[in-house]
């Protein structure tokens, strides 16, 4: 079996068995092909299904001529074990020649956050001059409000807002369904685009709620723009992203008491632990948790 072949059963795979947004299956891909570009520049071409744990680790340490970080190696490798788990499970291998590669270790990462003031900032900066101000201002509103991923607002549509008594049909990861509650002023602010959009939309298009300047649906890279424009008009030196409203979302509901596990269950994360890195982003919440809660505080020597 060639690499076109293997490559088209693994993409198969992922859409119908794991059900992967089109997103993630692109990423998968991505990292197969620097395998496979590797097989074609130093191993002749070499089958996928000829592919031994030697050649991995020669792969692996070749990542470097990719200018890859710690942590995009490690995904790189996440994702060539995915590859050979499916030649295996397909029986087109007896072993698994990823089995024995190891990942580098991770440091802690820690997302950037807004406070309170730098979101409100954020928002404020749009001015009312523009044709798409009000669009824009519900896009940061919504991402707040509701800790979407970008892909999951680019494809938010009319039918998934529950108006009364407030929510949201999220379609997230592997195209799984989550019901997130949206605050009023988020909803109010949707009310007002859905009854004056600043476009005519296209058809196909007309469900989607955020829409371009051609009337059709968003794009992810210009709700990153986005961001980064309104950021830099209120100041913020940040390195900032859509996500970066979904961290804030998550971190600001954790610091106000939120059970973990609720939080969990808004952002959509299959794992506790993905949801706990929220814990330890301000450290000067926990210091005044420790000093308010812990019963040693109040020890008088």
């Amino acid at each position: 079996m060639d690499w076109k072949s293997a490559m088209a059963g693994y993409k198969a795979s992922l859409a119908l068995e794991k059900g992967l947004s089109v997103n993630s299956i692109q990423a998968y891909l991505t990292d197969v092909r620097k395998l496979r570009d590797f097989s074609e520049k130093r191993l002749d071409n070499k089958s996928p299904l000829l592919i031994d744990l030697h050649d991995l680790l020669s792969f692996v340490a070749g990542l470097e001529e990719y200018h890859l970080d710690v942590r995009s190696q490690s995904r790189v490798i996440s994702g060539i074990r995915s590859f050979f788990s499916y030649l295996l499970l397909e029986n087109l291998i007896k072993d698994d020649p990823s089995e024995m590669l190891e990942t580098p270790k991770l440091g802690q990462y820690l997302p950037s956050v807004l406070s309170i003031d730098e979101v409100e900032a954020c928002i404020k900066v749009i001015h009312d001059q523009s044709d798409y101000a009000l669009r824009d201002r519900v896009i940061l509103e919504v991402l707040y409000a509701c800790g979407l991923r970008v892909t999951e607002l680019v494809q938010l549509c009319w039918s998934q807002i529950v108006w009364d008594p407030g929510l949201v049909k999220v379609k997230g990861k592997g195209n799984k369904e989550r019901i997130v509650p949206i605050g009023s002023l988020a909803l109010q602010s949707l009310q007002i685009l859905k009854e004056n959009p600043p476009i005519e939309s296209q058809p196909g298009h007309e469900d989607f709620v955020f829409l371009n300047c051609f009337g059709k649906k968003l794009s992810r890279i210009s709700v990153f723009k986005m961001v980064k424009k309104y950021a830099s008009m209120a100041g913020i030196q940040k390195s900032m992203s859509p996500h970066t409203f979904r961290h804030s979302f998550a971190t600001h509901l954790v610091e106000a008491g939120a059970n973990l596990r609720i939080v969990q269950t808004l952002l959509g994360h299959e794992s506790i632990t993905t949801t706990e890195i929220y814990t330890h982003l301000d450290l000067n919440y926990l210091r005044e948790t420790i000093l308010n809660c812990h019963p040693a505080q109040k020890w008088k020597l």
